[in-house]
């Protein structure tokens, strides 16, 4: 990002320096996409070590304000992204975690709101979806300042893997992973294409494929303990278009009003993302089988926020 000295100082703030936060700041670090960036962890000399790594290397990568601070940094904080939150451990039910998480989300989202009420709330913890909902309704911020990272990367896997199977590169692959950023995803080959041109591919195909997307986190945490560069990217992404007001279409998790029959949950959706977060979310087409699909990742993810809510 060129800035320009004039102007107000942008902001970033991340809160847990555990891999896919450290991982994000320092993707913003080097690109230049705010200039000041805070790490907040509750181990707070975790998140002093990372900062000093990171700021030894200005000589080498540019002008970036870069320090471990605390709730106080949110004030001035044009976007704030959790990145926080705990692992399951053995024995314990996902309902459990989902409790656990909620309360730990609760205490981080009263302590943002005590200090910012104007800036974009992004959501990167799992279960993204149902996270990014108590984040909303714990936060009272508006809709559109409230997103999750959503599907957006397990559309990237998507593409990236139809790429690989055509031999084409995957930017120029327009295909959509929707719902919930889980077990539950769908794929959307009916609006998958190429230049405006429907996909080849057989069923067996198409079937390797999706599994290999939804499966594509489980295969790197037990290969390597955690996912951290894709995400890094996916929400610098998300990032670069709020900052740079740039209309982009991304899939990220947002309220649903009556998307084909579904309200009152976060899922991922294609949403045009601008400088005041989600201004649009767009309405595709679905078929009769990815209907059914949307419907039920929707109640699967209704389900479970009816567990944490009662």
């Amino acid at each position: 990002m060129i800035k320009n000295e004039t102007q107000r100082p942008t902001r970033a703030v991340i809160i847990g320096a555990g891999a896919v936060g450290t991982t994000t700041a320092y993707t913003l670090f080097l690109r230049e996409r705010v200039s000041e960036l805070v790490l907040i962890d509750t181990n707070h000399d975790k998140a002093l070590g990372e900062a000093l790594d990171m700021n030894h290397g200005l000589p080498f990568a540019g002008g970036v304000k870069l320090w471990a601070g605390d709730y106080s940094d949110c004030k001035d904080a044009d976007i704030i992204v959790i990145a926080a939150g705990s692992n399951q451990r053995p024995g314990e039910t996902r309902i459990d975690l989902l409790k656990r998480n909620t309360a730990i989300f609760e205490d981080i989202i009263q302590n943002i709101v005590k200090y910012n009420d104007h800036g974009i709330i992004l959501v990167a913890t799992n279960p993204v979806d149902i996270l990014s909902y108590v984040t909303l309704k714990k936060s009272g911020f508006p809709v559109n300042r409230v997103i999750g990272s959503g599907t957006l990367l397990d559309s990237a896997r998507f593409r990236y893997l139809i790429g690989q199977n055509k031999g084409i590169n995957p930017r120029s692959i327009h295909a959509h992973i929707i719902g919930e950023h889980g077990d539950s995803e769908l794929p959307l080959w009916s609006v998958a294409n190429i230049a405006g041109i429907g996909i080849d591919l057989t069923d067996d195909e198409r079937t390797d494929i999706f599994d290999r997307t939804k499966n594509a986190a489980y295969e790197i945490i037990n290969a390597k303990g955690a996912t951290s560069y894709a995400i890094a990217l996916a929400l610098d992404r998300i990032i670069a278009s709020i900052l740079l007001n740039e209309s982009s279409v991304l899939n990220v998790s947002t309220l649903l009003t009556d998307y084909h029959g579904v309200s009152d949950v976060y899922l991922g959706v294609p949403c045009v993302v601008d400088r005041t977060g989600v201004r649009e979310v767009l309405n595709l087409e679905l078929n009769d089988e990815e209907l059914t699909r949307f419907h039920a990742s929707a109640n699967k993810l209704k389900e479970q926020i009816a567990s944490i809510f009662e």
